[in-house]
């Protein structure tokens, strides 16, 4: 029952057939897809590795990933890179962010920021998971109004986040000026 139309072919299905009866490339599946293809470098173009980060959403800005690669916070396959490094397929990018480190291996390459279901797309995330809340000691947190902390306060919240021994400071003093 056919009526020879090739929409109605299973095996065309997706794209218009050629004089031999095969299919051509269907069409990008979503509207996501082809920002993603749009916002890609042409083809032999290269992608600086501070744009690519930041178009990925990895970064909130191109000047912080740029800042980040100068820094040393960013390595492509083990070695630190500079801002204007041209990243690859293939390439495994670390990236240490606001006290976490992200370990992404390239997908895509993009030039321009997409949305963030777009971006995902672009890269394969192997970062570890984030260490939950209450494992994270918090840093001594002070009641509103009370004022600057005193040295003893001081002293108090250091030995909490283990800077100093429990016996530092005048009533621990070992050295050759301290009193019996």
């Amino acid at each position: 029952m056919a009526s020879g139309r090739a929409s109605e072919d299973p095996d065309t299905e997706g794209g218009a057939p050629t004089e031999d009866g095969t299919a051509t490339d269907p069409a990008p599946a979503s509207p996501a897809v082809a920002a993603a293809d749009a916002a890609g470098p042409a083809s032999g173009e290269t992608v600086r590795i501070d744009s690519w980060i930041w178009s990925v959403r990895l970064v909130k800005t191109r000047s912080m990933g740029a800042t980040a690669c100068r820094g040393g916070h960013v390595r492509v396959n083990g070695d630190r890179v500079k801002p204007a490094y041209a990243v690859r397929v293939g390439d495994e990018v670390r990236l240490r962010h606001a006290g976490q480190e992200r370990i992404v291996v390239v997908k895509r390459l993009i030039r321009k920021r997409v949305g963030a279901p777009v971006a995902v797309q672009c890269y394969v995330d192997n970062s570890p998971p984030p260490l939950p809340r209450e494992a994270v000691a918090p840093a001594g947190i002070r009641d509103r109004g009370t004022g600057r902390p005193t040295k003893r306060d001081r002293r108090d919240m250091e030995r909490l986040r283990g800077l100093t021994g429990p016996g530092s400071g005048p009533a621990g003093a070992t050295g050759p000026d301290a009193t019996p």
